[in-house]
């Protein structure tokens, strides 16, 4: 692989690292501060810092490559979310979306760590739909 495309690559992966962790964080926040789940809020937890662990030793490798000032993407506008509900749903997609990507490029520069990611991901999966059925009125609710 030529040497630009491996840092947009490892860029790839350093963005959706960030951006997987986050979205899980303001999940675990919601769970904990505001609806006080503490069984979902943990196990939100220990997703985050699964996620944070498949790649922690390659660390350097990834913010080497990171260009937050330079990044088109920082110039986009943000949607705006209103209700606590549509918070949780739409961090709970961000964190699935970007293990997603995580799994298809980890496969380039670091195939090992593909299956960790899509095991992450299917745990999201499990989680929301544990948070749905647990708080459905609630979202239902909040989304119409």
């Amino acid at each position: 692989m030529a040497l630009k495309n491996r840092r947009s690559v490892l860029r790839i992966i350093d963005a959706n690292l960030n951006r997987c962790r986050e979205g899980l964080r303001v999940v675990e926040d919601s769970l904990r501060f505001v609806i006080n789940d503490e069984v979902l809020y943990k196990k939100i937890r220990i997703i985050r810092h699964s996620v944070d662990k498949i790649l922690r030793t390659k660390y350097g490798k990834f913010i080497k490559e990171r260009d937050s000032i330079e990044d088109s993407g920082r110039k986009m506008p943000e949607t705006a979310t209103k209700e606590l509900s549509g918070i949780i749903v739409a961090n709970l997609k961000r964190a699935q979306e970007s293990l997603r990507v995580l799994e298809e490029y980890s496969k380039i520069v670091v195939p090992e760590a593909s299956t960790d990611f899509k095991k992450q991901r299917y745990l999201v999966y499990t989680a929301e739909k544990n948070i749905y059925l647990k708080y459905k009125k609630f979202l239902d609710k909040n989304n119409e």
